[in-house]
């Protein structure tokens, strides 16, 4: 069975069921592969690669909301300057790659061109196993580009090709599109904190 798997009496009751389904994706992420992940962002941040972030759907979304979050949120009032890049920002692009080429290529042909050893590639994607989102992660592992993935469901291909999976338990794409987003915004306000005068933080908004 999936959630949900029945009607609700009430939108109240739904909302009771969504926010238990949430904590249980909450508690499913691993610990130890957060600190991964932000150690590896933050060795990048800090030695100017560059961080590609890319998704579809309400996963273009998140990719495009790490890139705020991150390039600007990490950096203030720290000395962090993050170069991060969303690949699913760009419709002109994308749809001329699609239009042309593929849209399985939609990411792994910007990587080809962006792309250099030492960078990083983060994909977000709930079932993993879209197929452009595991082009674009077989280039990068092929390529020297580290490789952090989001999933959730059972993983898909993209959790295996990952240096790092953060992968939620969940059966909803709503549910874990909204563990996914806790994950990228938990990740920049923890790299900030890490950075920045521990006496500004309780005068800072996060």
């Amino acid at each position: 069975m999936t959630f949900p798997d029945k009607p609700y009496g009430s939108i109240g009751d739904f909302v009771d069921a969504y926010a238990d389904q949430t904590a249980r994706a909450f508690v499913s992420i691993d610990r130890e592969k957060m600190a991964a992940a932000a150690d590896c962002l933050n060795t990048a941040y800090q030695g100017g690669q560059i961080v590609y972030v890319c998704g579809n759907g309400g996963s273009a979304a998140i990719s495009n909301h790490f890139h705020c979050d991150h390039l600007k949120g990490v950096q203030t009032d720290t000395a962090i300057k993050p170069r991060v890049v969303s690949l699913s920002s760009t419709v002109e692009t994308l749809t001329a790659i699609a239009n042309d080429i593929s849209y399985d290529d939609v990411f792994s042909y910007q990587l080809k061109t962006m792309a250099k050893p030492g960078d990083v590639l983060i994909t977000v994607s709930s079932s993993g196993d879209s197929e452009n989102i595991v082009k674009a992660a077989t280039w990068a592992k092929n390529n020297n580009v580290r490789v952090i993935s989001f999933t959730g469901f059972s993983g898909g291909r993209s959790a295996d090709l990952a240096d790092i999976n953060l992968h939620v338990e969940g059966d909803n794409y709503g549910v874990i599109e909204d563990a996914h987003q806790s994950i990228m915004h938990i990740l920049a306000q923890y790299l900030r904190l890490a950075a920045m005068p521990a006496n500004l933080i309780d005068e800072r908004k996060f």
